[in-house]
């Protein structure tokens, strides 16, 4: 569903671009001027939403030490690299059925299992995944859950039917669970409800454990399950102080544009590695996020 509607804006936007530039040439202007304003016309609407959360991330921001300030150069670097993230992802959510497959069944012992975020698809993954497999990491799934704006327990329904046709098409015992943003509530939620005997190593980046402000931005169920102090959020965090079910590592970023405020990712009883200088989005192509789901993953095929 997520993927049709980009394809359906994208066609439109395009359509309509592409009209508005013949009326303008046929009545004199230079045709020149389209063909460099297109890409500016396809990043805009990045640039306005990256604008958007950059500037309520702050407003909501977690204090930061002093070593973790950023200079201009590096704030820069923040910022454009989000917006380059956030509009390449556009079309690589339009094309992920080209780009992203399921390895062909064969025995393994732990498979590894991307859980995207909201409104998007597993498209996201493209970098990690090929980074994962260049570094010997397999089998690699991906799950696409929705509809987009359902409730957590609901995709955490569906996270529970995917792990279990790996299972049977791998033979394994357990798996591991790689979720981005709201990837890891359903990632907990799925613990919840089905136990932790099939997951060996939940790892999350950028997960709201404790909600997000810019949850209140945008309408739906799992939206709202991710509001500071919602009765569903308070319950999956009950027991944050006692022993996780499974080992957890949470990857969290000081910078993080859409986790208000961004310590909202630590969770009490997970490891929690804190990184500078990488926004929302650009957590799944960062080298240093990168390596440290390979190592994670290392650690969790030896258990």
């Amino acid at each position: 569903m997520t993927a049709f509607l980009l394809f359906v804006a994208l066609v439109a936007g395009s359509a309509a671009y592409v009209a508005w530039a013949w009326h303008c040439i046929a009545h004199g202007a230079a045709a020149w001027w389209f063909v460099v304003g297109a890409p500016i016309a396809y990043f805009a609407p990045a640039f306005v939403l990256v604008t958007l959360w950059f500037a309520l991330s702050w407003i909501w921001r977690t204090p930061r030490p002093p070593e973790a300030r950023l200079g201009f150069a590096s704030t820069l670097r923040l910022y454009l690299t989000e917006i380059w993230t956030v509009a390449a992802s556009w079309l690589l959510m339009v094309v992920h059925r080209l780009l992203i497959r399921d390895p062909v069944p064969a025995p393994a012992q732990r498979p590894v299992v991307l859980i995207h975020g909201v409104l998007v698809n597993d498209g996201v993954w493209l970098s990690l995944r090929r980074f994962l497999a260049t570094n010997g990491v397999a089998p690699i799934y991906t799950i696409n859950y929705g509809p987009p704006l359902a409730d957590i327990e609901w995709f955490a329904e569906q996270l529970h039917n995917r792990i279990e046709a790996i299972r049977a098409a791998t033979g394994a015992e357990r798996l591991v669970l790689v979720a981005h943003s709201m990837g890891g509530l359903v990632a907990r939620a799925y613990l919840r409800h089905f136990g932790a005997a099939r997951v060996a190593k939940l790892i999350t980046i950028g997960a709201p454990h404790h909600g997000s402000m810019l949850a209140w931005s945008f309408p739906g169920t799992c939206l709202a399950q991710m509001r500071p102090g919602n009765p569903w959020l308070t319950d999956l965090n009950r027991d944050e102080n006692s022993a996780a079910p499974v080992p957890i590592t949470s990857i969290w970023s000081r910078h993080d544009s859409m986790v208000a405020p961004q310590a909202s990712s630590v969770l009490g009883n997970a490891e929690n590695i804190a990184l500078v200088g990488i926004a929302h989005n650009a957590l799944l192509g960062d080298r240093r996020v990168m390596e440290l789901v390979v190592r994670e993953t290392a650690i969790a095929r030896t258990t």
